[in-house]
């Protein structure tokens, strides 16, 4: 069921007491017409740039894509937590009562582009635009490109 918090409730209240419910907030997805212009677009900086269209997808996260920093205990493996992610530095804490020092990993994590809504696909999606334009890389108009992202909204 999708609604407001208060159409929640109340359909809640009508529902089996034994059965469990996960609740999550509704958020906008992106069409698949978002996410096939970005990998038309993917594949054109890549072919320009003779590289992969991964390689070309990895580079757009990093200047483009959502990302956030992490602090991992240094013994950690994270390649199976994180697909797209690079090492930042290290750091050291020392517990006052104890004086145990830990050591800490940092890196910067990007999401996937199929993790993101709207919003952040328009943003992703106008940093390729950008990159395409330097690389003389022909793209939709800017009004076909706004029109599309109205869609999108939709």
């Amino acid at each position: 069921m999708t609604g407001n918090a208060e159409e929640i409730v109340k359909w809640l209240f009508t529902q089996d007491r034994e059965k469990v419910f996960d609740i999550t907030e509704h958020k906008e997805k992106r069409s698949l017409n978002a996410n096939a212009y970005a990998w038309a677009i993917i594949g054109k900086i890549a072919d320009a740039n003779r590289m992969t269209k991964e390689e070309a997808y990895l580079r757009a996260l990093k200047d483009w894509g959502q990302s956030e920093m992490v602090s991992v205990l240094s013994f950690i493996d994270v390649s199976g937590f994180f697909k797209y992610y690079e090492f930042a530095g290290t750091g050291t804490i020392v517990d006052k009562k104890t004086g145990e020092e830990k050591k800490f990993n940092h890196y910067r994590i990007w999401k996937g582009t199929s993790e993101y809504n709207t919003k952040e696909m328009s943003i992703f999606i106008d940093g390729l635009i950008q990159d395409a334009n330097e690389l003389g890389i022909e793209t939709l108009p800017p009004n076909e490109v706004e029109r599309l992202k109205e869609m999108w909204n939709q």
